[in-house]
């Protein structure tokens, strides 16, 4: 089982999307959370060491847990998206350009285990 954490800023848009998405395939646990601590589910260190590839949305979610678990973050994948906050949950082109970007870093991130 591969563990995916999407990281956005308020977990309400982007991240849950994200997770419904990638949940649904085999092979594949997913969870989201936010950086901010007003998010619908807080990132934790929990969070951090569950996962195996770490998503972020905008480089400001990647320096934000860069900055609060660096330690943690150590051993793992951390990639930006670089997906703004214009979509709704689930709106399908949100949903076209995760698939996109996502994909590729699975096809290696599969390979290399």
């Amino acid at each position: 089982m591969l563990n995916l954490l999407f990281v956005c800023s308020r977990n309400q848009l982007r991240s849950p999307t994200a997770e419904a998405m990638w949940q649904r395939r085999p092979g594949i646990s997913a969870r989201s959370a936010g950086t901010s601590p007003h998010a619908r589910r807080p990132i934790s260190p929990a969070d951090i060491r569950w996962a195996d590839v770490i998503f972020v949305m905008e480089p400001k979610h990647q320096h934000r847990l860069q900055a609060n678990f660096a330690r943690l973050l150590e051993h793992t994948p951390l990639h930006c998206l670089d997906i703004p906050d214009d979509y709704r949950c689930m709106d399908p082109a949100l949903m076209a350009l995760l698939e996109a970007k996502v994909a590729p870093y699975l096809t290696s991130s599969v390979a290399k285990r």
